[in-house]
């Protein structure tokens, strides 16, 4: 199984324990970690490399987002990265308590990246048509993403589980 990270984090895949399908052929992403897991699961299929599962737990879906709102988000981070990765990351445990995470190095162009990306839809159907298992994970209580646009976005594609109480974390408490 590989794992990617979500934005200005590291080692948090034990936070999906309960959800992750742990084998040689599963690759899973956290946010933009999802991000990450999807390219990379792209360039396994055109190589015709054996992928069976991606796994896409809170996916960073920000297409629904104006350019007011990315641009705010990238103005904050660059006026004090410390601050805004703070309060990113306490925004990711809302409505609840804070855990601890390792960080990782980040930079603008990460952000920048995350907030723009667009999800394409085709490319997602040709990883299905494919053979791989897309299963997306989403918390109803996200304050990070939008997940009931997420949910809609990858409704016809994947197999989407949407959690009503969990955070960007998919907790429940």
């Amino acid at each position: 199984m590989k794992f990617f990270s979500g934005f200005s984090l590291k080692n948090e895949a034990n936070f999906f324990d309960a959800y992750m399908y742990k084998s040689d052929f599963s690759v899973c992403g956290f946010s933009y970690g999802a991000i990450k897991a999807f390219e990379y699961v792209l360039g396994q299929v055109e190589e015709d490399k054996r992928v069976d599962t991606l796994q896409l737990f809170s996916p960073a879906f920000f297409q629904s987002k104006d350019e007011k709102f990315k641009r705010l988000q990238l103005m904050a981070y660059r006026k004090n990265e410390n601050i805004y990765l703070e309060q990113f990351i306490n925004a990711c445990f809302l409505p609840y308590e804070r855990k601890d995470v390792e960080r990782s190095v980040t930079v603008l162009e990460e952000l920048e990246e995350l907030l723009y990306y667009e999800w394409d839809i085709e490319k997602l159907s040709a990883l299905k048509n494919a053979g791989v298992v897309i299963e997306v994970y989403l918390g109803g209580k996200d304050q990070i993403v939008d997940a009931d646009a997420a949910k809609e976005f990858f409704f016809d594609v994947s197999t989407v589980t949407y959690i009503k109480d969990a955070n960007h974390f998919l907790q429940l408490s």
